[in-house]
Protein backbone atom coordinates (compact mmCIF):
# COMPACT_ATOMS: atom_id res chain seq x y z
CA UNK A 1 0.00 0.00 0.00
CA UNK A 2 2.00 3.15 -1.32
CA UNK A 3 -0.42 5.53 -0.81
CA UNK A 4 0.17 7.95 2.01
CA UNK A 5 -2.59 8.71 4.69
CA UNK A 6 -3.57 12.18 3.77
CA UNK A 7 -3.89 14.73 7.20
CA UNK A 8 -7.04 14.10 9.33
CA UNK A 9 -8.51 15.64 12.28
CA UNK A 10 -10.00 13.41 14.90
CA UNK A 11 -12.78 14.71 16.52
CA UNK A 12 -13.26 14.22 21.08
CA UNK A 13 -14.74 16.77 22.62
CA UNK A 14 -13.91 16.00 26.01
CA UNK A 15 -16.69 18.34 27.08
CA UNK A 16 -19.94 17.98 25.01
CA UNK A 17 -19.47 14.52 24.69
CA UNK A 18 -21.79 14.54 21.89
CA UNK A 19 -23.15 15.26 18.12
CA UNK A 20 -23.54 19.15 19.35
CA UNK A 21 -19.48 19.51 19.29
CA UNK A 22 -19.96 19.48 15.23
CA UNK A 23 -21.91 22.54 15.75
CA UNK A 24 -18.64 24.70 16.84
CA UNK A 25 -16.23 23.01 14.34
CA UNK A 26 -14.48 25.41 11.94
CA UNK A 27 -14.34 22.96 9.05
CA UNK A 28 -11.52 23.24 7.49
CA UNK A 29 -11.47 22.54 3.50
CA UNK A 30 -9.68 19.35 2.28
CA UNK A 31 -9.34 18.21 5.54
CA UNK A 32 -10.55 14.54 7.09
CA UNK A 33 -12.52 14.67 9.96
CA UNK A 34 -12.90 11.11 12.20
CA UNK A 35 -15.57 10.72 14.27
CA UNK A 36 -17.35 7.28 15.67
CA UNK A 37 -20.98 6.89 14.90
CA UNK A 38 -22.16 9.04 18.05
CA UNK A 39 -21.60 11.41 16.03
CA UNK A 40 -23.71 10.60 13.05
CA UNK A 41 -25.96 13.35 12.34
CA UNK A 42 -26.78 13.91 8.17
CA UNK A 43 -27.35 17.52 8.58
CA UNK A 44 -24.23 18.29 10.58
CA UNK A 45 -22.21 15.98 7.91
CA UNK A 46 -23.18 17.38 4.68
CA UNK A 47 -22.60 21.06 6.32
CA UNK A 48 -18.93 19.16 6.22
CA UNK A 49 -19.97 17.88 2.72
CA UNK A 50 -20.48 21.10 1.52
CA UNK A 51 -17.52 23.10 2.93
CA UNK A 52 -15.29 20.98 0.77
CA UNK A 53 -14.31 18.83 3.49
CA UNK A 54 -14.31 14.69 4.23
CA UNK A 55 -15.28 12.70 6.84
CA UNK A 56 -15.24 9.05 7.74
CA UNK A 57 -17.55 8.09 10.34
CA UNK A 58 -18.67 4.85 11.62
CA UNK A 59 -22.77 3.38 10.61
CA UNK A 60 -25.43 2.22 12.83
CA UNK A 61 -27.53 -0.56 12.81
CA UNK A 62 -30.66 1.06 12.09
CA UNK A 63 -29.17 3.24 9.12
CA UNK A 64 -31.44 3.10 6.54
CA UNK A 65 -29.75 3.41 3.00
CA UNK A 66 -30.06 2.04 -0.54
CA UNK A 67 -27.33 0.65 -3.09
CA UNK A 68 -26.93 2.04 -6.20
CA UNK A 69 -23.16 0.61 -7.61
CA UNK A 70 -21.12 -2.29 -5.19
CA UNK A 71 -17.61 -1.60 -6.72
CA UNK A 72 -14.51 -4.49 -6.40
CA UNK A 73 -12.82 -5.01 -3.62
CA UNK A 74 -9.51 -7.55 -2.83
CA UNK A 75 -10.90 -9.20 0.50
CA UNK A 76 -7.50 -11.06 1.11
CA UNK A 77 -6.56 -7.12 2.11
CA UNK A 78 -9.78 -7.36 4.95
CA UNK A 79 -12.18 -5.40 2.46
CA UNK A 80 -15.63 -6.54 2.35
CA UNK A 81 -17.77 -4.38 0.06
CA UNK A 82 -17.27 -0.82 -1.39
CA UNK A 83 -20.91 0.43 -2.32
CA UNK A 84 -22.30 4.06 -3.22
CA UNK A 85 -25.54 4.37 -1.75
CA UNK A 86 -28.06 7.14 -0.62
CA UNK A 87 -30.02 7.55 2.56
CA UNK A 88 -33.84 6.13 2.80
CA UNK A 89 -34.56 7.35 5.83
CA UNK A 90 -37.52 9.68 6.49
CA UNK A 91 -35.09 12.63 7.93
CA UNK A 92 -31.74 11.18 6.44
CA UNK A 93 -32.85 11.60 3.00
CA UNK A 94 -33.59 15.30 3.48
CA UNK A 95 -30.62 16.00 5.76
CA UNK A 96 -28.36 14.49 3.07
CA UNK A 97 -29.75 13.98 -0.28
CA UNK A 98 -26.51 13.13 -2.40
CA UNK A 99 -24.34 9.99 -2.27
CA UNK A 100 -22.46 8.72 0.38
CA UNK A 101 -19.79 5.65 0.54
CA UNK A 102 -20.28 2.63 2.42
CA UNK A 103 -17.31 0.11 3.07
CA UNK A 104 -17.18 -2.87 5.30
CA UNK A 105 -13.79 -3.90 6.69
CA UNK A 106 -12.95 -7.03 8.37
CA UNK A 107 -10.12 -6.47 11.05
CA UNK A 108 -8.16 -9.59 12.27
CA UNK A 109 -6.95 -7.96 15.06
CA UNK A 110 -10.05 -7.47 16.78
CA UNK A 111 -12.20 -10.39 14.57
CA UNK A 112 -14.93 -6.91 14.14
CA UNK A 113 -16.11 -5.96 10.82
CA UNK A 114 -17.07 -2.68 11.28
CA UNK A 115 -18.52 -0.42 8.33
CA UNK A 116 -17.61 2.90 7.48
CA UNK A 117 -19.50 5.88 6.25
CA UNK A 118 -17.54 8.44 4.08
CA UNK A 119 -18.38 11.18 1.47
CA UNK A 120 -15.08 10.73 -0.07
CA UNK A 121 -15.03 8.49 -3.53
CA UNK A 122 -11.40 9.40 -4.33
CA UNK A 123 -9.43 7.32 -2.07
CA UNK A 124 -8.76 3.81 -1.70
CA UNK A 125 -11.35 1.96 0.38
CA UNK A 126 -8.65 0.59 1.83
CA UNK A 127 -6.90 3.64 2.88
CA UNK A 128 -10.54 4.90 4.27
CA UNK A 129 -10.58 1.91 6.66
CA UNK A 130 -7.35 2.88 7.84
CA UNK A 131 -8.20 6.69 8.00
CA UNK A 132 -10.29 5.15 11.18
CA UNK A 133 -7.88 2.89 12.86
CA UNK A 134 -5.25 5.44 12.64
CA UNK A 135 -8.02 7.01 14.83
CA UNK A 136 -7.77 4.84 17.59
CA UNK A 137 -4.04 5.27 17.76
CA UNK A 138 -5.10 8.81 18.54
CA UNK A 139 -6.89 7.89 21.06
CA UNK A 140 -4.15 5.59 22.42
CA UNK A 141 -2.40 8.65 22.68
CA UNK A 142 -4.72 11.06 24.39
CA UNK A 143 -4.79 7.92 27.17
CA UNK A 144 -1.10 7.88 27.42
CA UNK A 145 -0.85 11.50 28.23
CA UNK A 146 -3.57 11.26 31.03
CA UNK A 147 -1.72 8.66 32.51
CA UNK A 148 1.62 9.84 32.38
CA UNK A 149 1.93 13.47 31.21
CA UNK A 150 1.45 15.82 34.33
CA UNK A 151 -0.84 18.11 32.31
CA UNK A 152 -3.57 19.55 34.18
CA UNK A 153 -3.85 22.03 32.02
CA UNK A 154 -3.05 24.06 28.95
CA UNK A 155 -2.33 27.64 29.13
CA UNK A 156 -2.60 28.26 25.71
CA UNK A 157 -5.28 26.52 23.07
CA UNK A 158 -3.56 27.55 19.66
CA UNK A 159 -1.96 24.55 17.72
CA UNK A 160 1.37 25.95 18.42
CA UNK A 161 0.84 26.40 22.30
CA UNK A 162 -0.56 22.96 22.81
CA UNK A 163 2.30 21.29 20.91
CA UNK A 164 4.65 22.89 22.62
CA UNK A 165 3.22 22.01 26.46
CA UNK A 166 3.11 18.27 25.14
CA UNK A 167 6.74 18.41 23.67
CA UNK A 168 7.69 20.58 27.08
CA UNK A 169 5.99 17.60 28.91
CA UNK A 170 6.45 14.20 27.25
CA UNK A 171 10.36 16.02 27.20
CA UNK A 172 10.22 15.91 31.29
CA UNK A 173 8.69 12.10 30.86
CA UNK A 174 11.77 11.25 28.93
CA UNK A 175 14.67 12.75 31.54
CA UNK A 176 12.77 11.28 34.64
CA UNK A 177 12.73 7.69 32.88
CA UNK A 178 15.83 8.11 32.12
CA UNK A 179 17.16 9.35 35.51
CA UNK A 180 15.38 6.38 36.90
CA UNK A 181 17.50 3.92 34.71
CA UNK A 182 20.86 5.51 34.94
CA UNK A 183 20.33 5.49 38.78
CA UNK A 184 18.42 2.06 38.87
CA UNK A 185 15.75 3.69 40.84
CA UNK A 186 13.43 0.98 42.41
CA UNK A 187 10.82 4.00 42.50
CA UNK A 188 7.94 4.08 39.24
CA UNK A 189 8.17 7.23 37.22
CA UNK A 190 4.52 8.21 38.53
CA UNK A 191 6.49 8.38 42.29
CA UNK A 192 9.79 10.47 40.92
CA UNK A 193 7.60 12.63 39.36
CA UNK A 194 5.54 13.36 41.88
CA UNK A 195 8.54 13.77 44.38
CA UNK A 196 10.32 16.41 41.92
CA UNK A 197 6.80 18.04 42.17
CA UNK A 198 7.10 19.14 45.39
CA UNK A 199 10.78 19.28 45.81
CA UNK A 200 12.08 21.17 43.00
CA UNK A 201 14.17 23.57 45.10
CA UNK A 202 15.60 21.17 47.31
CA UNK A 203 19.42 20.68 47.20
CA UNK A 204 19.29 17.24 47.89
CA UNK A 205 21.24 15.28 45.60
CA UNK A 206 18.58 12.80 43.45
CA UNK A 207 20.70 9.55 44.53
CA UNK A 208 20.60 10.52 47.79
CA UNK A 209 16.95 11.91 47.95
CA UNK A 210 15.84 8.29 46.43
CA UNK A 211 17.25 6.04 48.98
CA UNK A 212 16.00 3.73 51.26
CA UNK A 213 18.01 5.74 54.01
CA UNK A 214 16.18 8.86 52.58
CA UNK A 215 12.77 7.63 53.84
CA UNK A 216 13.43 6.23 57.59
CA UNK A 217 11.99 8.04 60.31
CA UNK A 218 14.92 9.53 62.28
CA UNK A 219 13.94 8.59 65.80
CA UNK A 220 15.40 10.78 68.37
CA UNK A 221 17.69 9.24 71.19
CA UNK A 222 17.02 11.43 73.71
CA UNK A 223 14.47 10.06 76.03
CA UNK A 224 14.91 12.80 78.70
CA UNK A 225 11.62 14.60 77.91
CA UNK A 226 9.63 16.44 80.15
CA UNK A 227 5.70 15.10 81.00
CA UNK A 228 2.59 16.08 80.21
CA UNK A 229 0.99 14.96 83.43
CA UNK A 230 2.67 13.93 86.49
CA UNK A 231 1.60 10.14 87.42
Amino acid sequence: MDTPLPEFIHISDGKLHDVNVLDILIVQPGSFYLMDRGYLDFARLYMIQQASAFFVTRSKRNFQFKRRYSHPVNKSTGLRCDQTIITTGVDSATDYPIPLRRIRYYDADTDKSPIFITNNFDLPALIIAMLYKARWQVELFFKWIKQHLRIKAFYGTSPNAVKTQVWIAVSVYLLVAILKKRLDLDQSLYTILQFLSVSIFEKTPISEAFSQQFYKTKMSDDHNQLLLFNL
